[in-house]
């Protein structure tokens, strides 16, 4: 055989082999990525195009291959909504350059055998639910580029091996997880990183400022806000020659502000507020040219407002409120073209408003409330495009500025509260086609309410209080439909409310008090379906009370005191649950709960007059009657009445016996269904045990004993299907049905002291039956034995409250201030249904977190509300037994047989729930020679002005607006003397003004 055919011979082998291993490299691509698709939920069939019988992955969707080897080198599946966990597969892809899985619902812990990837650049696993710790061999390929952990549940500490092969990272995302202890140390030999975000976790300690992430001289951005960081900041230790964004806000950073972060030459934004930084703002922050944002809101901040701050060209964003500045607002801020954002509320800041202020063109937010300002409102101000004006609390005087064409077609929200301000409110106010918040409260402008607030077609808030306002209400006020919250207490209106208030349709708080308005409550009141709060107190108002706003079905607070009312209240809704507070003052309310006269505004009844009736039917034609006969005609009429009223009683009572029988009849059918029920669950039951000696009782007729059978409560009363126990029993969980796909809760009473009589029992019992409300736990039945005692109840999924406030696993995220309101406002409405729905009212006596059961939502749902009625005897030794595990919850009047117990004990233990979740602390604690009870620690700090240093850090970021009001509110509710304590009505009412929706901040809008 010749060279040449050995040449062709040799070529030909080598071709074959070289296109065998490519062959079997394409099918591990398509091998790998149909292993990791069997691990993954796509409930849109996304991947469908994902084929195992396809020699290359190249034409799936979402992948991108290398155009000449045909290798998979990128992957992303970003959005697609899809779950599950990462399983094994993706280690195949050895060319793999991208992986993005971002904004799904992954699960479970990261794979480490990912760190195989050797080839791997960008890893992107954001906005999913991955848990456990960060591997360690994340990145021992030493390629990786931009590393994307961001918006998971990833907890504990970052380990110091991480960053070991580092050189290559250039961004790396950490935020929002639950990541704590010190920033490792080995990120220092990431040298090439350029944008750094660690925000949102529970990071600690002093950042490493000699030796750490400081001296990354390529860095452009850094975040480290919203985590537990202290310490001071050192001068000398910024090297960040090329940092543009430095986020610090959030923690707990103390001291001086570091004067030499004005070696950060190209820095446009700087944000430290929420920390702790004192002193003076540092005079060298005015050679930062670039910055465009700056933020130091909410330090401690002291010394004059910084006069050099013309000198700052390209500043946008100033906020320096909530510190203690002085001084005045300098005129050079006019300078400040580009400026959209100037917020400097709540210091010591004096003088006029800086004329100049008008040569910000682009200012879009002013806020200057809480200071000292004085003189008048720069007319020419009103005339830029501005979106939110808050002057509110400062001592300005003169009148409002009229306005211009540009601020009615921008302008949303305008605050000028409690200052000196007289005058016309101005007619062109009318004009603002945005305006969604009005608040001219606390003024003495001495004039009428201008008729042309009904042209604000967005208005949802109109505040108007102690303004000094007279004559009368506009019948136009509500012309445009949208008006939420209207407030005009405290004025000297007069007159009629008007009949047109019905048009408000979206009210849900319409508030009149201490006015000297007069004429009876229009019934066009009841049309305001949405109403929650109505307020008209301390006026002159007359006649009865509309019977139609009983059909007011969210209203749930009511105060008329102090008119001139009479009659009877409406038949329905809140009103027959009001305090007697509420309608006091007045000439004579018709309420059970009101001592003193009850003045009924009815027509007389008619009255026959024999006497009558007989001189006009009675006579002769030809001439009068003798005494005889009229004596005989009267006495004829007499009996005729006497036998209606006979007949009309008899007729009565022969109706009552009748519907007694029929009742009768029904109750026996329905035991007969319920006896045959049980026969059924009984013997058609697997294990055969007779229900002889106890029998179940549903309260729901609806409920189909086929498929709600309970062979026997007992069967269930064992330590395998234990959820938890309390002062009144222990609970269990019991699979019914024939396949165990219902699921109840069953709870074993424990029988001491509980009623001992069948009868007695079913009565009390059945009273918690018709309890229905969304946030109580719905009892469906029971089963009774002289010696077991068993409810039925719904089963809530999501466990206790007192599991996720204090015995949540590390991979748990906590609670954050969101959902820790939303289990206030609802555990409220359900004690508030308790005690105003039912008389008398149905008092829980243990409200405490293992009591506050939580749905698959997070909805609080009551339990053991109700279970005192049990009690065969509720007197002080009984009390202190079953309430000896609730310590700190219990109200001191329960400990003093002399006062009288009733629902001011639930708002007691209502009021330390509050303190426990929104501290996470438990309202006792124990040290080595001291008690900690936690309602006079909230109440001291409260005096001492740092009441929010008890909020639970671990729920992250909170606004304050709301969480101190709250605070407030739980020590009102904890009052020794319980006459002090506010009703569950009004506590409900207070947490829904808390929340309402009123634009503060112009991102709300």
């Amino acid at each position: 055989m010749s060279f040449l055919h050995l040449l062709i011979l040799f070529i030909s082998v080598t071709s074959f082999t070289t296109n065998a291993d490519e062959f079997l490299n394409l099918n591990d691509d398509v091998l790998g990525l149909i292993v990791f698709k069997t691990s993954v939920t796509d409930p849109s069939s996304l991947l469908s195009s994902w084929n195992q019988d396809d020699e290359t992955a190249c034409s799936w969707k979402f992948i991108t291959c290398n155009p000449v080897t045909r290798r998979v080198i990128g992957l992303n599946l970003d959005r697609l909504n899809l779950s599950g966990k990462i399983g094994r597969g993706l280690e195949k892809l050895q060319d793999l350059k991208v992986l993005s899985l971002a904004n799904n619902n992954f699960t479970g812990s990261y794979n480490p055998e990912l760190s195989v990837l050797t080839n791997l650049e960008t890893l992107n696993v954001s906005r999913n639910s991955f848990s456990g710790r960060i591997p360690s061999s994340l990145m021992d390929s030493g390629t990786i580029k931009f590393l994307d952990l961001s918006h998971n549940s990833l907890s504990g500490p970052v380990p110091e091996e991480l960053f070991v092969n580092c050189l290559s990272l250039r961004s790396l995302s950490l935020s929002g997880n639950n990541l704590e202890g010190p920033i490792p140390s080995s990120l220092s030999k990431c040298t090439s990183l350029n944008h750094l975000d660690l925000s949102n976790n529970q990071f600690s300690g002093n950042p490493d400022f000699e030796t750490g992430i400081w001296k990354l001289t390529r860095m452009r951005t850094l975040d480290l806000s919203h985590n537990s960081f202290s310490g001071s900041i050192p001068n000398g230790v910024f090297a960040l020659q090329n940092l543009k964004e430095l986020s610090l806000n959030g923690n707990q950073f103390s001291g001086a502000l570091p004067s030499d972060i004005s070696l950060c030459p190209h820095l446009n934004k700087l944000d430290l507020s929420n920390n702790l930084f004192t002193e003076t703002v540092p005079e060298s922050f005015h050679t930062l040219s670039s910055l465009s944002y700056i933020n130091l809101a909410n330090n401690a901040l002291t010394g004059e407002f910084p006069q050099w701050i013309g000198k700052l060209n390209a500043l946008e964003y100033l906020d320096f409120s909530g510190n203690s500045l002085t001084g005045t607002l300098p005129e050079s801020i006019g300078t400040l073209t580009s400026l959209t954002y100037l917020s400097v509320p709540d210091n010591n800041l004096t003088g006029n408003i800086p004329l100049s202020l008008v040569s910000s063109s682009k200012l879009s937010v002013i806020s200057l409330k809480g200071n000292k300002f004085n003189g008048t409102i720069p007319t020419r101000l009103f005339e830029l495009g501005l979106d939110q004006i808050d002057l509110a609390r400062n001592d300005l005087t003169g009148s409002i500025p009229p306005g211009s064409s540009k601020l009615f077609e921008t302008l949303r929200f305008l605050d000028l509260s409690g200052n000196q301000l007289t005058g016309d409110i101005p007619a062109e106010i009318g004009l603002n086609s945005k305006l969604r918040y009005l608040n001219l409260s606390w003024n003495n402008f001495q004039t009428r309410m201008p008729p042309e607030l009904g042209y604000l077609q967005n208005l949802t808030v109109l505040d108007l209080r102690n303004g000094a306002f007279h004559g009368s209400i506009p019948g136009d006020i509500c012309d445009s439909h949208s008006l939420g919250i209207l407030q005009l207490d405290g004025n000297s209106f007069e007159g009629s409310i008007p009949d047109e208030i019905g048009n408000c349709s979206s009210l849900y708080l319409l508030s009149m008090s201490h006015n000297s308005l007069s004429g009876p409550i229009p019934r066009s009141i009841s049309q305001l379906k949405k109403l929650k709060i109505l307020k008209l107190e301390d006026n002159q108002l007359t006649g009865e009370i509309p019977q139609e706003l009983g059909e007011l079905n969210n209203l749930l607070a009511v105060n008329i005191s102090y008119n001139r009312l009479q009659g009877r209240l409406p038949s329905g809704g809140i009103f027959q649950s009001l305090e007697p507070s509420s309608m006091e003052g007045n000439l004579g309310i018709c309420s059970p709960l009101l001592k003193g006269p009850c003045k009924m505004n009815v027509p007389k009844p008619l009255v026959l007059d024999p006497f009558a009736i007989g001189n006009q039917n009675g006579r002769h034609e030809g001439g009068g009657e003798t005494s005889d006969e009229a004596s005989r005609f009267k006495h004829r009429q007499f009996l005729s009445v006497s036998a209606i009223i006979a007949i009309l009683a008899a007729v009565v009572i022969s109706f009552g016996v009748l519907v007694i029988s029929l009742l009768n009849i029904s109750a026996r059918k329905r035991i007969t269904f319920v006896d045959n029920a049980l026969e059924s669950c009984s013997s058609s039951s697997r294990s055969g045990v007779s229900l002889s000696m106890g029998k179940v009782v549903w309260f729901d007729s609806k409920m189909n004993p086929e498929n709600y059978c309970v062979v026997n409560p007992e069967s269930f009363i064992r330590k395998t299907n234990e959820i938890g126990g309390g002062v009144f029993g222990t609970v269990y969980k019991a699979p019914i049905g024939e396949d165990g796909d219902n699921v109840l809760a069953i709870k074993n009473l424990d029988v001491s002291n509980m009623i001992q009589y069948p009868e007695d029992f079913d009565r009390e019992v059945r009273v918690l039956g018709k309890l229905r409300h969304p946030n109580l736990v719905s009892l469906k039945g029971y089963y009774w034995t002289p010696k077991v005692q068993i409810l039925v109840t719904d089963y809530v999924s999501n466990g206790s409250l007192q599991t996720k406030l204090h015995e949540r696993s590390p991979s748990s995220p906590p609670l954050s201030w969101g959902v820790r309101f939303k289990i206030l406002l609802g555990t409220a409405k359900g004690l508030a249904h308790l005690h105003h729905s039912f008389r008398p009212p149905i008092v829980h006596y243990n409200i405490k977190p293992n009591n506050i059961l939580l749905d698959e939502h997070l909805n609080p749902k009551i339990s053991d509300f109700g279970l005192t009625r049990l009690l065969s005897r509720l007197d002080k030794h009984v009390m202190s037994n079953r309430f000896q595990s609730a310590l700190g919850y219990v109200a001191p009047e329960l400990a003093c047989q002399s006062l009288r117990v009733n629902e001011k004990c639930d708002v007691y233990g209502f009021g330390v729930l509050i303190l426990e979740i929104v501290t996470g602390r438990r309202p006792i604690e124990y040290g080595e020679d001291n008690v900690l009870i936690l309602n006079e620690q909230v109440k001291i700090m409260l005096q001492e002005g740092n009441v929010l240093d008890s909020v639970d850090e671990s729920m992250g970021e909170y606004p304050e607006d709301e969480v101190l009001p709250v605070l407030k509110l739980a020590l009102v509710c904890t009052s020794q003397i319980p006459s002090s304590r506010p009703t569950m009505a009004e506590v409900v009412q207070i947490l829904q003004v808390i929340k309402t929706p009123i634009p503060q901040r112009m991102e709300r809008y």
